[in-house]
Order: C-alpha cells, then sequence, then structure tokens
C-alpha cells in the first residue's frame, strides 16, 4: 500500500522538522518499499523517529548483482564516513540516507529523480544536513551520483568509474562522454 507525504506527516509528532519531511518526501515516493533498501529493523526505527503513528511497510529485500552488493556496501561505509551528526537520532537518520542514497545509485537516471526529490538543489539540501563535507568537495558543481561514485572510487585508491546505474540515464553521454 503506497502511503502518501502527507499521510507519513500526519503520523509525526514533529512533522516540521527538516529530517521529518525528507523521509516523508523520500519514503512516499516510492511505492516498493525495497527501492529504498531498508533492513526491516531501520525501517521500524525510522517510523519510530519520525512516524510513530504509523507502521512502517513491510518490504522484500531486493536482489542485486555481487557488483552491486559491493557497491552499495563501500558507498554506505564512504557515507557513513563523512557523517555531520548531532545527535544519536541524526546518526541513525544518516545511516538510513547512505543506504537510501546507495541503493538509489543503482537506478538509471538523475540521483534527484531516483530518490522521489523535485530536483538536484534537494540533493544537495539532503546531503548538506548529513554530509557537508562531501558538499564542500564538489567545487565543480559535478552531478551528484557520478560525484559520489568518483570520489568512493578514488578514496579505494581506484580508477573512477560511473556508478551501476548511470549506463541506462538518458544523459550518460553527457556526464561521462570521452569517459566510457
Amino acid at each position: 500500500m503506497l502511503v502518501t507525504r502527507a499521510q507519513l506527516l500526519a503520523a509525526s509528532s514533529a512533522p516540521d522538522t527538516p529530517g521529518t519531511a525528507l523521509f516523508a518526501t523520500l519514503l512516499a515516493a516510492h511505492s516498493d518499499p525495497s527501492l529504498l533498501g531498508l533492513s526491516l529493523e531501520q525501517f521500524a526505527s525510522l517510523y519510530g523517529r519520525h512516524f510513530g503513528a504509523m507502521q512502517p511497510p513491510r518490504a522484500d529485500l531486493a536482489i542485486h548483482s555481487e557488483e552491486q552488493v559491493g557497491f552499495i556496501g563501500e558507498l554506505v561505509v564512504f557515507l557513513q564516513g563523512h557523517v555531520r551528526a548531532s545527535s544519536a537520532a541524526d546518526m541513525a537518520d544518516a545511516d538510513c540516507l547512505a543506504s537510501i542514497i546507495a541503493h538509489a545509485c543503482l537506478r538509471p537516471d538523475h540521483l534527484w529523480r531516483d530518490l522521489g526529490l523535485s530536483g538536484r538543489d534537494e540533493v544537495t539540501d539532503m546531503l548538506s544536513r548529513y554530509f557537508p563535507a562531501l558538499v564542500a568537495r564538489n567545487i565543480d558543481g559535478m552531478r551528484w551520483k557520478k560525484f559520489l561514485a568518483r570520489e568512493l572510487a578514488l578514496s579505494l585508491g581506484r580508477t573512477p568509474q560511473p556508478a551501476p546505474g548511470c549506463p541506462g540515464c538518458e544523459d550518460f553521454g553527457f556526464c561521462f562522454g570521452d569517459e566510457s
């Protein structure tokens, strides 16, 4: 059952907080909760923190290739290493967000669309809140999915490559041109 953003916010005791509004948007944008990549425990904890009056969805775990699983795990750890947390709740939200972002990088569109956001600026705002050091490093205004994949590869001593979802994007040639 698809839950709307309005329903999620109505279930919250603090609907105006940025984290709650962000997660309401992310959750409502995905009719298949497995696309978010959250474990059952993460869903339960996230709903408890932000939407206490509502039961979390039942999400089956998505099946990914070995390469995708490796990318997801590495990107989650990379993002977690760049968290600016001011509380335990922020850290838990950042962990959920790291998983959601990593799974969105598997899909073949711009990161903002894969997340269900309205544009690149919303991705920048989200990353600025939870991972500000990464935002500060994107001095060339590189598209976020490409930037994250590049930064991850460089942090691991690898040659940068597109995120797994990039080759299916309509703008793959624009982003990678001669690199592909």
